[in-house]
């Protein structure tokens, strides 16, 4: 089957385009409702097949609302946010939270040690000292390997604890100096939170996006797959004509962490914001991104960015032995080589 694609979508790290043409079909399109806007520093959009209760007017109320709360409770850009103010606060008691938020961190936790914490949301302070955090003017030079040996004394899963205790969730860290970014995985959860919103207005058939984190249910409008392609990222300034793969989703949440578009330069040298938090470090092989199906956003956009940091060899091992679909693109030369574990290939067969 030849694909085009009718609608490209650049969003965050990853370039996806949503097929909706270029097959033979027996019915016209159906009606069609979208909507977005700007969130966590990116670009959100919603494409419901059908109707929504009270119009398109409706939808993006109704989304704003939502994303609003999530900013609310996990942006580390704004002061004033609960994750803020946590990470601000220099006390090592318990520090109630949302249920939201005891989700979020809980489920990273979880998938961090899946990965042997390559995966970790403590990795703030590497991040800032980096630059890719919320405090850029840390990273007017290099850090040095004493800078970063520091910053690694306030990094590790376990120096957070999430707990449960009379109805209210708590979030307690062990040293002062500890700072959780929620960023890798924040737009996963969003993706989930509109997902939910649809379900229970009843809508059969959508797709939500959230910079590289995706959402579908059901089929587009043409009454097919929710066709997903992953840009070549050897062509990333060529909109629209490097698609290396189109992805059917198949009702899953599809995420991709890359390397070549969020990077800093030092020493004349591109530094990824993928940070392994063992070295302390961006990471420095030939990975440039890998994408993640499975059952929920949150879950993908945890996994995908560990699986970048471990690297397209060790990540094929996981997802092989545990079932995953992942679809990787590896620096080759001067191009690229892309690979996928078994359970990604019933993903790229679309109806």
């Amino acid at each position: 089957m030849n694909l085009t694609f009718s609608s490209f979508l650049k969003i965050g790290v990853l370039s996806l385009v949503v097929a909706l043409s270029g097959c033979q079909f027996e019915s016209a399109p159906k009606n069609v409702i979208k909507v977005g806007g700007k969130t966590m520093g990116t670009f959100y959009t919603i494409t419901v097949v059908g109707d929504y209760p009270g119009g398109q007017d409706q939808l993006k109320n109704d989304a704003e609302q939502i994303l609003g709360v999530i900013n609310k409770e996990i942006s580390i850009f704004d002061k004033s946010s609960i994750l803020s103010k946590f990470n601000d606060s220099k006390s090592t008691e318990p520090f109630e939270i949302t249920k939201d938020m005891a989700d979020i961190i809980s489920t990273s936790i979880n998938v961090g040690y899946d990965v042997e914490g390559v995966m970790d949301v403590t990795v703030g302070p590497l991040v800032n000292l980096w630059g890719f955090g919320n405090k850029k003017d840390l990273a007017k030079k290099e850090p040095t390997p004493e800078e970063i040996n520091e910053a690694k004394k306030y990094v590790g899963a376990d120096k957070i604890h999430v707990t449960y205790s009379y109805g209210k969730y708590f979030l307690k860290k062990d040293h002062p100096d500890v700072f959780i970014d929620l960023a890798t995985v924040g737009e996963g959860f969003g993706a989930d939170k509109l997902s939910q919103l649809l379900d229970k207005k009843g809508i059969k058939n959508y797709m939500v996006a959230i910079a590289g984190a995706i959402r579908t249910r059901g089929s587009n409008a043409r009454g097919t797959d929710w066709v997903i392609a992953i840009e070549d990222p050897a062509n990333e300034q060529r909109v629209g004509e490097s698609i290396e793969v189109p992805v059917c989703t198949k009702g899953k949440a599809i995420s991709t962490a890359g390397s070549y578009r969020n990077f800093i330069e030092s020493n004349g040298k591109r530094k990824s914001h993928a940070i392994d938090p063992f070295k302390g470090e961006p990471i420095d092989h030939d990975t440039v991104s890998v994408t993640v199906i499975g059952p929920t956003a949150l879950w993908t956009d945890a996994l995908d960015t560990g699986l970048l940091v471990w690297g397209a060899d060790k990540a094929l091992k996981y997802a092989n032995e545990n079932g995953i679909a992942i679809y990787t693109i590896v620096k080759d030369g001067n191009g690229f080589k892309s690979r996928y574990s078994r359970a990604m290939q019933e993903y790229l067969i679309c109806k």
